[in-house]
């Protein structure tokens, strides 16, 4: 478990940091002072003196004398009344809290202020070019860099969203307060903004009350986009493009996208029942809806900004073909409807009012933008149809005009809110008049001409205008169309007047850009223009492309289904060759192999409508079909042929071949044993010829991999696990060279150590060499999600981050272990650690119980987080119980368990045989071991032996305390031998920032893990009880801000 912005920790100025942190307590207190009164404001500050003073003399060594004052604190908490233990439970959630917000805020704070900061990428290409690279291999590799960061909504997300958008308004106040010429007015404002905020948070409910649907998981993820991602896009590119120029000559090709995103959201079906083909479809479509809504606002604020009239001779042969179009139209429509025909039409060239943050620079950090895109029906609620923001108006309101702008041609203008003259002005008779005159079309045209200035001639107005009006006009149009399409309505545009691809908005756009550059323009196509010629690059038609994700074992049961329909036999039952010989026979045929009329379980008609899903969204939507707890060659072609029996059979339907191309197919390998047999899984697929070829047909000769960190950690503990991780991503480059075949891995991180987090840099650095090529996909989860991409300030810096670990994995490749006796070392050191992590977790029968007991692992249920269930399936043991539940557990004690155990067992075996000055030369000269190491430590840094001895002594049975004893014996074996290893003399003596910062936060921590105990221990006595669940779940929130984790 981690910090998730440890990348950027050095960036911390702490006495800004303490001065800030200051004013929020100083005015939370007084919030609260207001609140709750003096008597609970009474006992909120004698928990804090009590924690604070165990806490300074524990540092200063006296551990006895820390123990006795701890007890006196869990003593007086325990006498709390419920309703006294709910309000310090929400008093101290919230004073993490804003020490969260205080931290992200000066995180991002040192960025702007440090002119080449660390991992930067002017600072990464600076010392690539000082170390001897060519300017034009720097150029070239960071043109065909292709980054992807994939958002997941694994259920680590604790904080309500409402939460999340008002610490990002504190946030945004505390950069008000930054600046150097507010007046005393100012900043008297901004401190009553502050209170405003905070008591507002004070009065929120901090608990989700029902369980989130997928497509609320979705909108979530698209409001990332909306809020941030938008904004942070067009800043990276252009830092990315300065310094390139900067060290090469050469600017950022324009369309170049060396970073994009996907999703899960919508897309994991892994274990959950509730994404179904229905949601996937509608997450897709949804995404597209608020891509064309976030480009039509951007077209507005363009229209206006582009009001010129010179420009080249193509741009002004499209606005004459445009101008002709539209009056032939108009003619076309008068000829066939004589009689006026009232629509919402507005005339191209020149806009009408002034669209939102027209006047704000092209890319504002972190103004608020209004959520736009439509509401969904979702499973168990009603069906609410759709409206566009145009068509929430009553016709009532409409006022419809002819305006004759192009010679003949006819436009029709809506007005919705006509301005009415002030009542003072006519007596009540007259206004009934006026009233009347209105509702004629001669009065709506008066009164429009009233309103608005003459419009211009043809020949006056900007070709840009016009160009951008009919870019506006199919951007509606495609709208409406998506619109119609999620309402289940026949779609009645034309194919040429919406935009079905990229590219087909890109260029309008691009021949606007080479217009303003060959007239001399350049200042003004390199703004706003680029900027959004830069989004559409990014975030195409879809914004986030859409992966699939199932488990291997329902495909088997789909084919099962199939074959014995056929009378051929069940395909499960069959060894792996006879499968085999099935699939490629079928997949090199050319006719459809399930039939229509075949009848199935909804479990497999499940999986068969979603692959139908898959043949009409196309890879155009969609990205990746990953197969979770793949095992073999046949669970990937048993992908394809399910893959391609849909695309013919929707073609046949259709008359036409399925939009885009098939989905990428990626196994996922997680647990030990996969991992293990990786490699020979890809050799095997690589040397049937038919997949081979459709891998350099269809996917440009790149296959992807998948790596599971969180079953594998969960396997066999997390030093077994990361040994794994690094042979088999050997194994599978290794393969892939051996065919001539690209590989892109694909790597399954959490947020926690105990899932693969960790630093972006120092995770990417240390891959075994040759496995990142200039390609990487990486999934974000959770609250790493809001961490890293939560604000386009700090979102801007980790684009950058994944940029250049990118960019030095690929041209300044990680050490591989100098001496062969490293990789011995680490395979002893994972047998042992996997050993003893086994022998506790899965075959000590008595650790299940001591899990329960021990930890709010059965409580975590009622946070309403995520729309998955915990566990895969209903059994109670480890195996089946999900990662993020298992790691979110052990977290909450402070134990942090799953990172660290069996860690201690095996660096102890090794160094017992006198190997420890071989361990400390890999740790100085092998990233990948130093990298495993210092993330161990980080987390061994985190727990606190003492703090879970109170959760032990509360909660567990007498007769399992034993085992508690043990674990905790071993945690203090793991920090002696990991010490031993780096040769600190304290663990995070690397990372004093970090260290400091999570000292700072043990005052208010540990009395919510003591009150955590005190309420368990009640709620297990009386479990029907809400209160007291919801005064726990408290506590969950506000230990996972201050652990800056949950799974």
């Amino acid at each position: 478990m981690t910090d998730i912005t440890d990348d950027i920790a050095e960036e911390i100025s702490f006495q800004s940091y303490d001065d800030d942190l200051g004013l929020l307590f100083s005015l939370f207190n007084d919030v609260l002072q207001r609140e709750v009164g003096p008597y609970i404001m009474e006992k909120i500050e004698r928990t804090r003196t009590l924690s604070q003073s165990a806490c300074l003399i524990r540092a200063a060594g006296i551990e006895g004398t820390a123990e006795v004052v701890e007890k006196q604190l869990a003593s007086e908490l325990s006498n709390l009344t419920l309703e006294e233990a709910l309000m310090l439970a929400r008093a101290f959630s919230h004073f993490l809290s804003l020490m969260g917000i205080a931290e992200t805020h000066h995180r991002s704070r040192k960025t702007r202020n440090v002119a080449q900061a660390s991992k930067s990428c002017d600072d990464t290409f600076n010392q690539l070019i000082q170390s001897g690279l060519s300017p034009d291999v720097l150029y070239e590799t960071v043109c065909n860099q292709a980054v992807e960061i994939v958002l997941t909504a694994h259920p680590t997300q604790i904080n309500r969203r409402t939460l999340q958008y008002k610490h990002i308004r504190i946030s945004h106040l505390l950069e008000v307060n930054d600046r150097k010429d507010l007046t005393q007015e100012d900043q008297d404002a901004l401190i009553e903004d502050l209170v405003r905020e905070i008591t507002s948070i004070w009065q929120t409910d901090e608990l989700r009350r029902h369980k989130p649907t997928p497509l609320d998981e979705a909108r979530a993820g698209l409001n990332y986009v909306e809020q941030s991602l938008w904004k942070a896009i067009p800043h990276y590119l252009r830092r990315l493009s300065n310094a390139l120029k900067k060290h090469t000559g050469r600017p950022l090709p324009l369309t170049c996208t060396p970073i994009r995103f996907g999703s899960w959201m919508g897309g994991d079906r892994d274990g959950n029942p509730n994404v179904t083909a229905k949601v996937t479809r509608d997450v897709s479509l949804l995404s597209r809806w608020m891509a064309i809504d976030l480009y039509t606002r951007e077209v507005d604020n363009l229209r206006f900004e582009l009001s010129m009239n010179h420009c080249s001779n193509s741009l002004s042969y499209l606005a004459h073909d445009i101008t002709n179009k539209e009056k032939y139209e108009g003619e076309r429509h008068m000829r066939l409807n004589p009689t006026p025909k009232h629509q919402s039409h507005h005339v191209h060239g020149l806009p009408t009012q002034l669209p939102a943050q027209a006047d704000a620079p092209s890319c504002t950090e972190c103004t608020e933008v209004e959520s736009h895109y439509p509401r969904l029906d979702v499973p168990g609620s009603e069906y609410k149809p759709l409206k566009s923001k145009d068509e929430q108006v009553t016709s009532s309101s409409k006022v419809d005009l002819k305006v004759n702008v192009y010679g003949n041609q006819t436009n029709t203008v809506t007005i919705q809110q006509p301005l009415t003259p002030k009542s003072g002005s006519f007596s009540p008779n007259q206004l009934g008049q006026k009233k009347s005159f209105a509702e004629t079309q001669v009065g709506k045209a008066s009164f429009r001409k009233l309103l608005e200035p003459s419009m211009p001639q043809e020949s006056a107005i900007s070709p840009y205008r016009i160009v951008l009006g009919d870019v506006k006009d199919k951007l509606m149009n495609t709208r409406r169309r998506l619109e119609q399409l999620l309402e289940g309505l026949p779609c009645d545009q034309e194919p040429g007047d919406y935009y079905d691809s990229p590219d087909q908005l890109l260029q309008p756009l691009m021949l606007c850009y080479e217009s303003l550059q060959s007239c001399g323009s350049g200042i003004l196509a390199d703004g706003r223009l680029a900027d959004l010629i830069r989004r559409v690059s990014v975030f195409g038609m879809v914004l986030m492309k859409l992966d699939l994700r199932q488990e291997s074992g329902r495909h088997s049961d789909t084919l099962d289904a199939i074959t014995e329909y056929l009378d051929m036999g069940t395909y499960s039952e069959w060894d792996e060759n006879t499968r085999l010989q099935f699939l490629t026979r079928e997949l090199k045929g050319k006719r459809p192999l399930v039939p229509p009329t075949i009848k199935v379980s909804p479990e497999v008609k499940e999986v068969l409508d979603t692959f139908r899903v898959s043949a009409e969204l196309g890879s155009d939507s969609l990205g990746a079909y990953v197969i979770s707890m793949a095992s073999s060659a046949s669970d990937v072609l048993a992908v394809e042929l399910l893959q391609k029996d849909a695309r013919l059979a929707v073609a046949g339907e259709k008359g036409k071949p399925c939009r885009g191309g098939s989905l990428r197919v990626v196994p996922l390998f997680e647990t030990v044993k996969d991992l293990r047999s990786a490699g020979a899984v890809i050799r095997e697929l690589l040397s049937i010829d038919w997949y081979k070829n459709h891998i350099i047909k269809n996917h440009n000769g790149h296959q992807e991999v998948m790596v599971g960190y969180s079953d594998s950690g969960k396997d066999a503990g997390r030093f077994a696990a990361a040994w794994e991780l690094y042979k088999a991503q050997e194994d599978v480059v290794a393969a892939c060279k051996e065919y001539g075949i690209k590989i892109t891995l694909f790597h399954g991180r959490g947020g926690s150590i105990g899932r693969g987090g960790g630093p972006t840099h120092l995770a990417i650095q240390s891959q075994p060499p040759g496995s990142v090529m200039g390609t990487l996909r990486s999934t974000e989860q959770g609250e790493m999600v809001q961490a890293k991409f939560g604000s386009p300030v700090v979102a801007v810096r980790q684009l950058e981050i994944y940029t250049t670990a990118v960019l030095l994995a690929t041209l300044r490749p990680p050490k591989p272990p100098r001496d062969e006796n490293w990789r011995n070392l680490m395979e002893e050191i994972s047998n042992l650690s996997c050993q003893s992590y086994r022998s506790t977790v899965y075959d000590n029968p008595e650790f299940i119980t001591y899990f329960q007991e021990a930890t709010p692992q059965a409580e975590l249920g009622h946070l309403n987080i995520g729309s998955r269930p915990t566990r895969r399936k209903s059994s109670v043991g480890i195996g089946d119980l999900r990662a993020i539940p298992w790691i979110f557990a052990w977290t909450q004690t402070r134990f942090v368990l799953p990172a660290w155990l069996g860690v201690g067992a095996g660096l102890k075996g090794v160094c017992d045989k006198g190997q420890v000055k071989e361990l400390k030369a890999a740790y100085k000269e092998w990233p990948f071991f130093q990298s495993t190491i210092d993330l161990i430590e980080m987390v061994l840094g985190k727990a606190d032996s003492s703090i879970v001895k109170h959760y032990d002594q509360a909660l567990v049975h007498e007769s399992r305390r034993g085992l508690g004893d043990d674990l905790r014996k071993e945690l203090l074996s793991t920090e002696k031998y990991v010490l031993a290893v780096t040769g600190h003399d304290k663990l995070s003596e690397n990372n004093i920032i970090l260290r400091k910062l999570i000292e700072s936060r043990l005052p208010y921590l540990n009395p919510l893990n003591m009150l955590q105990i005190e309420i368990l221990k009640r709620l297990r006595s009386d479990t029907e009880n809400h209160k007291l669940r919801d005064a726990l779940l408290i506590t969950i929130n506000g230990i996972a801000a201050g652990m800056r984790n949950t799974g």
